[in-house]
């Protein structure tokens, strides 16, 4: 059961949240089959990528306001949203039948906190996020300037990485306060702007 092993995880959610993940599993699974959104094939699959998506919850600090770049199937935006009910979050995803499954997963699970944009993240208009997550979808340096126009001296970055993190992370570690917490083979890269950055 997800409920259990997201309790083993020390990853706390409202009752509530845990019944939405369920079904938002059963739909991706369901979706998967026609359009191969993910290559998470198995219900068992998807609960594994639900918790490595929620995970970070244990160590960060709960934004209001989140972005997600290039959320593709719902890895980590859209699951972060049925966990952080009351924070407001954009999933940008530029492919269409990506999109369009995020769009039907919010509206069945009634995610009024979620907003899909259908446009690459540098084209997107919005006021500074508090938090702006990743995962998998290209480099670290390249994110920062994709989403520069997005964040401010208070915004934060959740990048959910493999190994490469470690060099990626040596380009820009004077501008960037940051922590890399190891779990199985994911590292998560959690950063702030320094006060003294360049």
């Amino acid at each position: 059961m997800l409920k259990d092993d997201l309790k083993s995880e020390a990853i706390e959610l409202e009752d509530e949240a845990a019944v939405k993940l369920e079904r938002f599993a059963q739909l991706l699974h369901e979706w998967n089959g026609v359009h191969n959104l993910t290559g998470a094939k198995t219900i068992k699959a998807i609960d594994q990528n639900i918790i490595d998506s929620l995970y970070p919850l244990t160590f960060i600090r709960k934004p209001h306001t989140l972005l997600d770049v290039g959320t593709g199937a719902g890895f980590p935006g859209l699951v972060l949203a049925i966990a952080l009910p009351e924070c407001e979050v954009a999933l940008a995803e530029p492919l269409k039948k990506r999109m369009s499954f995020l769009k039907y997963a919010a509206m069945d699970l009634g995610l009024e906190n979620v907003r899909v944009e259908a446009k690459r993240v540098e084209a997107l208009k919005h006021a500074p996020f508090e938090l702006i997550t990743s995962r998998a979808v290209t480099d670290t340096k390249l994110l920062l300037e994709l989403t520069d126009h997005l964040s401010d001296a208070a915004s934060s970055y959740l990048f959910y990485k493999g190994e490469r993190v470690f060099e990626e992370i040596k380009e820009m570690s004077h501008q960037f306060t940051y922590d890399i917490v190891q779990k199985n083979r994911r590292n998560y890269l959690y950063m702030r702007k320094s006060e003294n950055g360049a």
